[in-house]
């Protein structure tokens, strides 16, 4: 099986790069994949093929973040190359952060049927579920209706594909119902890596309180910051703040700021962008895995890697985190996302209790190794393989 997979990949900087590299590694050690078509973005770097098969990977850079040219390109190369599937890596902002560029890259799955060629989408969140205001879109009434309504007709024009996967079974729920869809299928997010043995003990001295990933919309560091400072003044712990990330496209200075705002104090550290090769390390020094957030828009890749690496979570029971507890088996030491005092209290309780700590943890890489990316693998190329699948297009 020759398939093609059109996403960003490392060292590209664009959403969901991490998740393609994991993706790709266990696609290539399958029997059943002869070839892998990459349809990434361009990069001056090379991209990083540091895993076992890695000769079953073909690179056709095609597109750029932000490039009105994208789709065409992508279209092309897809034709050019002939895979007999393609796998979409997509969420609603994945070929630009500006609106139209945005829109024009989801016609792409549409498109690539009306080619002939056969293709799955997966998409990592649905409008639905997002909070416009907090994910740093818009507060206006007006504008929300009218992105409500473009989100409605570019969903529909995913749906088009032959298959769409989702990573939580509401998104399937939701696009059943709502559009009537019936070529929608849930396969887990996945685990990226899991060591076979995870050190649920932390080394005496500072214990890092640790969050990851693009800050700034709903992801906000400040309440994390005055938490971290407040349990500091009680109890006779050194605790560290780490920002492992970077700011969100949308908000594109805000770590800078906050960087300005708490300069004066000594225990926060910002690593910036966290490279592949150095996720396990800043994954393994941090004591807990904390999650500042104040809504969701999509499953939880940090949540997952924690899981792998048997860390303790501080989670608001909201969203998406909501649903990957109830339907994966997560969890962790839940607070108010509105209330620094009820964080300061969940940071507080796993820096004095090693024990449910641990117990934490411990249940976190049991729900992390349920779905491994191997398996997840396993699961798209039955997809695949469906020989129900059609290559002409759905009617809108």
């Amino acid at each position: 099986m020759k398939i093609g997979i059109v996403t960003s990949f490392p060292p590209s900087k664009v959403t969901l790069n991490e998740y393609a590299y994991h993706l790709v590694k266990n696609f290539v050690e399958k029997e059943e994949i002869e070839e892998v078509v990459l349809f990434c973005d361009k990069t001056k770097e090379k991209k990083v093929l540091d895993f076992p098969y890695s000769e079953k990977v073909t690179i056709v850079e095609c597109w750029k973040f932000n490039s009105y040219t994208s789709l065409f390109r992508i279209l092309k190369s897809i034709k050019s190359q002939g895979p007999s599937h393609v796998l979409f890596n997509l969420q609603f902002m994945k070929f630009g952060d500006k609106k139209v560029v945005a829109a024009l890259g989801l016609l792409a799955p549409m498109l690539t049927r009306l080619l002939g060629v056969k293709n799955t989408v997966l998409i990592h969140n649905i409008l639905e579920t997002v909070d416009l205001s907090s994910a740093g879109f818009t507060n206006n009434p007006i504008l929300k209706g009218v992105y409500n309504t473009i989100g409605y007709v570019l969903t529909k024009l995913i749906l088009c594909a032959n298959q769409v996967a989702v990573t939580i079974p509401k998104y399937k729920r939701i696009l059943e119902s709502k559009y009537k869809a019936g070529n929608v299928v849930h396969i887990p997010h996945g685990t990226f890596e899991i060591p076979e043995l995870p050190n649920y003990k932390v080394k005496k001295g500072t214990k890092q309180v640790m969050a990851f990933g693009k800050f700034g919309t709903y992801k906000k560091v400040e309440t994390l910051i005055e938490a971290v400072k407040r349990v500091r003044q009680r109890i006779r712990e050194d605790i560290e703040v780490v920002i492992a990330g970077t700011s969100n496209p949308n908000t594109p200075n805000y770590l800078k700021n906050v960087q300005e705002q708490y300069k004066h104090l000594d225990f926060i550290r910002f690593t910036g962008y966290v490279e592949e090769e150095d996720v396990q390390t800043i994954f393994n020094e941090a004591a807990i895995v904390a999650f500042p957030y104040t809504s969701t828009t999509g499953s939880s890749g940090v949540l997952h890697q924690a899981g792998s690496y048997g860390k303790a979570t501080i989670l608001p029971n909201i969203g998406d985190l909501k649903e990957l507890i109830t339907d994966e088996g997560y969890t962790g030491e839940f607070f108010n996302p509105l209330n620094v005092e009820s964080l300061a209290n969940a940071i507080q309780v796993l820096v004095l209790n090693d024990v449910k700590r641990i117990q934490i943890g411990k249940q976190n890489y049991r729900a992390a190794t349920a779905y491994p990316m191997s398996k997840i693998c396993d699961k798209y190329i039955e997809v695949f393989n469906n020989d129900n699948l059609i290559a002409e297009v759905a009617t809108l």
